[in-house]
């Protein structure tokens, strides 16, 4: 016998499973009824065949908390025909966002350094499970006071022990503000000084980003690249030639090379934005003999294993070659980043154009930068002398 799920008696009678119990509306679209098991109102949710792909869309439609009982059949059933509408036209479905793990899922959608922070500090914390209606303040300043107690991870050495440190107040704020971009997606701010006030938990800690001081110069970075061992050489003669960050230089494949054209395409950065950039001569001599005889798939700058580089295996070598050379104590793969966005704004290459170039904002080439470029102003200024 037909399951008639528009009766409230009949949906009590139904026994908790993991699987729905199914009412077919019409061809090709089912609602479907999970009963709680632990006494609430139950889930809904809607399944609707795509003749496109050949085979079923399903969707959570929540537990319509806020109806009566014998309206909740009702609802339910007109965002099933309403989806099944949607597919037929070729419409994309989108994830209902209930909840705070919701809201930073749509958010992390091509924002990949997002997503790993979620997984680290939102997913499993009770705050993402909160709805979203019921987001407060205390909520958040718990959550961030969970943050503030947890240790960064420096790194895992062979035998997988990890060592960890206090959390930096820059990292914390890094920490924060994707929380707060991703709720600031779905959440107006609340009224100031009230518990609806969300936003006001989040507030970055002031003056916490101070700038990064330690810098090689040209001729430093040539005793480095005469230091490091031949397997690292490629990869680091790279960071010291493009403003790229070590991470996403590491993940760069073949394809992301046009020796054609001498572009790179960068697709997995921090920022989650794919940019294209126009190689030099030297970088180009560089990209063109590292991607020889290569599948498009395999990384541009390969270990002799085979395996891409990562920020676990750079270190050594980087390290080795800083104290070979005899540089400053604590040069690191992410210096040599700095030190080239230093020499490009020294030269005076517009600070939007850096910022473009290197994946990141104009703000924060200003803000670590910005008086380099005050002091190239003041020598173009000088030139100008009768």
């Amino acid at each position: 016998m037909a399951t008639d799920l528009s009766k409230v008696g009949e949906r009590e009678r139904l026994k908790a499973r993991r699987e729905p119990h199914w009412q077919r509306l019409r061809a090709g679209c089912f609602l479907g009824f999970r009963p709680s098991k632990r006494g609430g109102k139950g889930t809904w949710i809607a399944r609707v065949y795509d003749e496109d792909s050949r085979k079923y869309r399903v969707k959570s439609l929540g537990d319509f908390g806020t109806l009566a009982g014998n309206a909740i059949f009702t609802a339910a059933k007109k965002e099933a025909e309403a989806l099944a509408e949607l597919v037929e036209a070729g419409g994309e479905i989108r994830a209902k966002v209930e909840t705070v793990a919701d809201a930073c899922r749509a958010y992390a959608r091509n924002r990949p350094e997002a997503e790993a922070r979620f997984k680290r500090y939102v997913f499993d914390d009770p705050l993402g499970k909160l709805k979203l209606d019921k987001l407060r303040r205390r909520h958040v300043a718990e959550w961030r006071k969970r943050l503030e107690e947890t240790p960064s991870l420096v790194s895992r050495n062979k035998n997988g022990e990890k060592r960890t440190r206090n959390r930096a107040p820059s990292t914390l704020n890094r920490d924060m503000a994707v929380l707060r971009a991703a709720l600031a997606k779905v959440l107006s701010p609340g009224a100031p000084n009230s518990e609806a006030a969300w936003q006001e938990a989040l507030k970055s800690v002031p003056n916490a980003n101070g700038r990064r001081e330690l810098y090689l110069d040209r001729s430093e970075r040539r005793k480095l690249l005469k230091a490091v061992g031949e397997e690292a050489l490629p990869f680091i003669h790279a960071l010291c030639l493009l403003p790229i960050r070590p991470g996403a230089m590491a993940k760069l494949t073949v394809a992301n090379f046009d020796k054609r054209t001498a572009e790179l395409t960068i697709g997995n950065d921090k920022t989650g934005k794919p940019r294209r950039i126009q190689l030099p001569a030297e970088a180009t001599k560089l990209f063109v003999a590292q991607t020889k005889d290569k599948l498009p798939g395999a990384p541009i700058f390969m270990r002799t294993n085979g395996k891409a580089w990562n920020k676990d295996t750079w270190k050594l070598p980087v390290a080795a070659a800083v104290k070979a050379a005899g540089l400053p104590s604590g040069s690191t793969a992410y210096t040599l980043r700095h030190s080239t966005i230093t020499d490009l704004v020294s030269a005076g290459l517009p600070i939007l154009t850096i910022a473009q170039i290197s994946g990141t904002s104009v703000e924060m080439i200003e803000r670590h930068y910005g008086h380099l470029a005050s002091n190239a102003a003041v020598k173009a200024l000088g030139e100008l002398s009768l």
